[in-house]
């Protein structure tokens, strides 16, 4: 059973932190630890802003997030390793293989489609990131229960 959640993306300020506080606030009061990380992480940023803002609009505050670079040690504690795209399930896999069956991507059953990354974009890129992770984040917890 997946009770240790890590989502991983880039810079760990954009699509993670999004599905970090989406899982959390889904699995409240269930006996879920949700935390994400990067694989090139802007270590000890916030959320950055336009990230913050879409998430606050969709009534989701990613106040308190800060981010921080993958760890072996945070994948050895995790049960499940949700990815942004394949460019970190393939990061992920090369560095640490001993881990491959627990790294998926949140739009598994989406045609194991890619969340584009937003950074540096529009207010319409980081709506299309929203909703996708919206979408993988509910397919996701049809199958964790």
């Amino acid at each position: 059973m997946f009770k240790n959640i890590i989502v991983v993306c880039t810079g760990n300020i954009c699509r993670s932190p999004i599905a970090e506080f989406m899982l959390r606030e889904k699995t409240a009061g269930r006996d879920f630890i949700i935390s994400s990380a990067g694989v090139g992480a802007m270590v000890g940023w916030p959320a950055d802003p336009p990230a913050f803002a879409v998430a606050k609009s969709h009534g989701l505050d990613l106040t308190g997030h800060v981010a921080r670079q993958l760890t072996a040690e945070m994948l050895t504690t995790s049960d499940l390793v949700l990815t942004l795209d394949q460019s970190h399930s393939n990061w992920i896999n090369q560095r640490f293989p001993q881990f491959r069956g627990r790294v998926h991507k949140m739009l598994k059953w989406r045609e194991n489609a890619d969340v584009e990354d937003p950074y540096g974009g529009s207010a319409a890129a980081f709506e299309d990131c929203y909703r996708d992770i919206e979408y993988g984040v509910g397919d996701w917890l049809k199958k964790l229960g």
